[in-house]
């Protein structure tokens, strides 16, 4: 069966115990992940400004999942008639894209539903009514409640979804005629069922700065959300940004690929990372693997080039990775691949050191929080 219909590399929650379990996971993964970016900056591979916006989609990952936890609290359960969570078992670990774009849908009919419903305190004293009075466990208050929770995030807005519009963030002046900034915007891509954020620097030499520029700035974000899937060089993007804005010039651009997450109570992986979580037996909360890919494209330098009849504009040249000749094939600068899991399953990776992750970034977290970088 493929992908299009109902697939067997999709899954779903039936059972709400399960579904609790599945989005806690997920809260304990993303408070993990702004560690690790702020391990990331003390190392130097990050800057504060990355860090900062990496945080910020992060937070809003986390509100996304704190919002569609809400949703289907219930699902599954006897009397209950609401959807059940559709999520990639198998590429991604992730609620599948179509979740995200309902949950859009649903928060631009979010303010029509709360008008519609009756408050959370009135729920509640109807539920503790049904139980002490009616002797009643009352299931369909608790399904109204738990969608009212879900509306009241949605409406609250700063979450996660299916495209967040590109921003741009002044860094300073270069000159009386030049500045810089670094423009951010993230999607969740719907091949891959995952969260990607990306972060450029650019410098900009028109008359009038970008984020005011009524000209440039809507056409640069459309040309930015249209060139953003996973399945583009960013080298490719780069040039293509470059060429069409004759006073923006592309410095860097990173993308990072924030999953898959493994688990092995919910995904099905094979290779190392099936073996690894396998034999941890990791206790619950502690059984995931999360990847963590960030692409990174740097000019080298910037040449003249004839425009017009008379005219000449910068247009920047890319270093594509020296090592190895794979430059070509990436498309980018570096790439670098790291993985945050729990102290057992890491135990396990180190114990089995498989080929295919000597080259992989570990990053270790405790119970506590405490996160531990590993080459």
């Amino acid at each position: 069966m493929d992908r299009d219909s109902s697939t067997l590399d999709h899954a779903q929650l039936h059972d709400p115990a399960v579904a609790r379990r599945y989005f806690g996971k997920f809260a304990l993964i993303t408070s993990h992940m702004k560690r690790v970016a702020a391990a990331m900056e003390a190392e130097g591979s990050l800057t504060k400004n990355e860090v900062t916006v990496l945080g910020r989609y992060v937070t809003a990952l986390g509100r996304t999942f704190s919002a569609l936890s809400n949703k289907f609290l219930l699902a599954g359960r006897e009397g209950v008639l609401g959807p059940l969570l559709d999520f990639d078992r198998v590429d991604s670990g992730f609620p599948v894209f179509q979740e995200i774009l309902t949950m859009a849908n649903d928060a631009h009919q979010a303010e029509r539903h709360l008008r519609n419903m009756p408050s959370a305190s009135a729920l509640k004293d109807q539920m503790v009514r049904a139980i002490v009075g009616d002797l009643q466990i009352p299931t369909k208050l608790q399904y109204a409640l738990s969608q009212r929770l879900y509306y009241e995030e949605l409406a609250r807005g700063d979450l996660f979804w299916a495209r967040n519009d590109p921003e741009a963030i002044w860094q300073g002046d270069l000159g009386p005629d030049r500045r810089t900034y670094l423009i951010h915007w993230a999607l969740y891509d719907s091949q891959t069922n995952l969260p990607c954020v990306y972060v450029m620097e650019v410098e900009d030499s028109g008359r009038t700065a970008l984020p005011r520029d009524q000209r440039r700035w809507p056409l640069a974000q459309s040309h930015l959300m249209a060139q953003s899937f996973t399945g583009l060089k960013l080298v490719t993007m780069a040039q293509g940004f470059d060429t069409d804005f004759d006073d923006l010039h592309p410095i860097s651009l990173k993308r990072f690929h924030l999953g898959p997450m493994y688990s092995n109570a919910f995904t099905v992986q094979e290779g190392p990372i099936s073996e690894v979580l396998a034999e941890a037996q990791a206790p619950q909360g502690q059984d995931w693997a999360l990847a963590w890919t960030a692409e990174e494209l740097r000019s080298e330098r910037w040449e003249w080039e004839k425009s017009g009849w008379f005219g000449k504009v910068e247009r920047q040249i890319y270093t594509l990775d020296p090592f190895g000749g794979q430059g070509a094939e990436t498309g980018a600068t570096s790439t670098e691949r790291s993985i945050i899991l729990p102290e057992r399953p890491f135990q396990v990776l180190a114990e089995k050191n498989p080929p295919g992750f000597h080259k992989v970034r570990k990053f270790v977290v405790s119970p506590g929080g405490r996160v531990l970088s590993y080459r």
